[in-house]
């Protein structure tokens, strides 16, 4: 037995169950199914696969079940071992950044072709430290993600959708943040601050040209922005477009590593999964990124 898949069947609002069914077919026999149980289940799910020496651990789910399991393996530090995404949740940023769509019908071999791809490391001030393989967000990106939780009926782009317009509603703020990004600082009310390693963060294009094997980040960081203008560039996240590269209020970059203090405590998303909630004050974090750290399957798509 070389493969294992780690599945989450409450991913994707419940609707989970029928399409991993839809995909078992192509995955052969050859393959051994372990469901998660509860929140952290699949961490120690993929740490326990690692050690035990499966060649692919497969993440079966959304992007907290990617998260959850690439931390399994990354903790594991054991870089034989591959990862692998099946889509099957809400969002599916990660599965986007790797070309991926839940409609494909693939097929899972240990004679697929691999590739490396950079993974992020974030650390607070209390000691707390995580992997992350598609984005950091805090601030308002971070509540968005607190909001979309509260929403059961959606998934996708219109779940972060609505989010994003409540969170424009009720949880709009700016407070002072110093950032640091390699060894550049800047100190300005900020409304939300995005590191990315791939392009989609809760199905918005908020970096689109970014790429997870090029050793760097690509950052969006919002400043004092209206709630206007706010709402006036949202169809251009949805749709995949740029924002104004002149404004004085939005910055934008790539980086290796990033510095961040804040006069509020801080809301932060690692994957769309909570690192940092208000209720457990963290100010203060360090993010750096492991190029080139995670090896992962390059899906053949069969007819």
């Amino acid at each position: 037995m070389t493969i294992c898949v780690i599945f989450n069947p409450k991913a994707a609002r419940g609707r989970a169950p029928k399409r991993l069914e839809a995909l078992r077919g192509g995955l052969g026999k050859e393959v051994e199914f372990r469901p998660t149980k509860e929140s952290g289940h699949a961490e120690e799910l993929s740490l326990d696969a690692a050690r035990a020496g499966f060649s692919i651990v497969a993440a079966a789910g959304g992007d907290g079940t990617v998260h959850e399991v690439a931390n399994g393996l990354l903790r594991a530090n054991r870089p034989e071992v591959a990862f692998a995404v099946l889509p099957l949740g809400s969002a599916n940023d990660y599965a986007f950044s790797l070309g991926l769509s839940s409609k494909d019908h693939m097929t899972l071999s240990v004679d697929s072709e691999f590739r490396q791809v950079d993974v992020g490391w974030v650390q607070s001030e209390t000691g707390k430290d995580r992997f992350f393989v598609n984005s950091l967000g805090l601030g308002f990106s971070g509540l968005v993600s607190v909001e979309s939780r509260r929403i059961r009926w959606l998934q996708g782009l219109p779940l972060y959708g609505l989010a994003f317009l409540r969170t424009l509603c009720w949880r709009f703020e700016c407070p002072n943040m110093t950032a640091t990004f390699d060894g550049q600082t800047r100190t300005a009310p900020t409304l939300s601050l995005t590191v990315a390693i791939g392009p989609r963060e809760g199905s918005f294009v908020v970096a689109r040209d970014a790429v997870i094997d090029d050793g760097l980040f690509d950052y969006l960081q919002a400043g004092g922005l209206s709630r206007w203008e706010l709402l006036r560039y949202m169809p251009r996240l949805a749709g995949g477009g740029e924002l104004p590269r002149d404004h004085p209020r939005i910055w934008q970059g790539r980086c290796r590593e990033v510095t961040l203090e804040s006069e509020a405590p801080l809301t932060v998303h690692l994957d769309g999964e909570f690192f940092a909630l208000p209720e457990k004050p963290v100010r203060r974090i360090q993010i750096q990124m492991l190029p080139g750290r995670l090896k992962v399957l390059t899906w053949r798509k069969s007819v």
